[in-house]
């Protein structure tokens, strides 16, 4: 029974209201502006405080920690990733040189930055079953 109620009783209100609303705009068209005006203008009040208040700080991690190190990733990516235009000129000098150069030895690789090793206790071994 409730279920029925609650809907109708909203669509009266709704009706009252939207009969008050074109009243008033009928009645005092003046007046009418005037308070619109100033509920819109209380309704931004209320959100620059809010802004203010919570969403100001957010802006502020350009210089924090998290920022410099991703900073200092993208840099690294781009150096990584980013292949220069070379010219033919260069192209040409480039493909001499390449030959000449010998390759590199495991020692002389560069080191690779997101890898690392994880130091753990090694003299410990572990039982393996055998079959």
């Amino acid at each position: 029974m409730s279920r029925n109620k609650f809907p109708i009783f909203l669509f009266i209100i709704v009706g009252l209201a939207l009969l008050g609303v074109g009243y008033r705009l009928l009645t005092d068209p003046k007046g009418f502006l005037i308070t619109i005006l100033g509920i819109v203008g209380f309704a931004a009040l209320i959100f620059a405080v809010a802004y203010l208040m919570f969403f100001r700080n957010r802006g502020s991690i350009s210089n924090s920690d998290e920022m410099k190190k991703y900073k200092a990733a993208v840099k690294q990516s781009k150096q990584k990733y980013q292949q220069p235009k070379p010219n033919k000129a260069v192209k040409s000098a480039n493909k001499k040189q390449a030959k000449t150069v010998p390759l590199k030895r495991k020692s002389q690789r560069r080191k690779i930055n997101h890898l690392r090793v994880i130091e753990g206790n090694k003299t410990d071994k572990k039982k393996r079953a055998t079959n």
